[in-house]
């Protein structure tokens, strides 16, 4: 009998140690590794938005995230990105040109 439960104590605390193990937190890293982010800043988000209504043929919710962006991230480089794609759009109400508009001003 001495056999048996020695072999039922082994198995018990193989069983004891995978249940803790099974309820211990999940370790993250610290941070997400470059190739797997999706986007490097909201700056960068509001650009691929933009950049998604002009694949859909949206013209004025791509000029209006783009003039959002502009007028919410200035320094961001995807700022500078939207600017450029303002004026080459034409737009005149374009944050900074002469008559410039700011988004949901209700002006189109």
């Amino acid at each position: 009998m001495l056999p048996v439960l020695t072999g039922f104590r082994a198995a018990f605390g193989s069983i004891v140690i995978l249940a803790a193990v099974a309820q211990a937190p999940y370790q993250c890293a610290s941070g997400v590794e470059p190739d797997h982010r999706e986007y490097e800043d909201p700056s960068e988000a509001l650009y691929a938005l933009a950049e998604r209504f002009k694949a859909s043929g949206d013209r004025r919710a791509e000029v209006d995230t783009l003039r959002f962006l502009v007028e919410r991230y200035p320094s961001s480089r995807f700022a500078r990105m939207a600017q450029q794609d303002l004026e080459a759009l034409g737009d005149a109400g374009a944050p900074g040109a002469p008559g410039g508009r700011a988004p949901g001003d209700g002006t189109r």
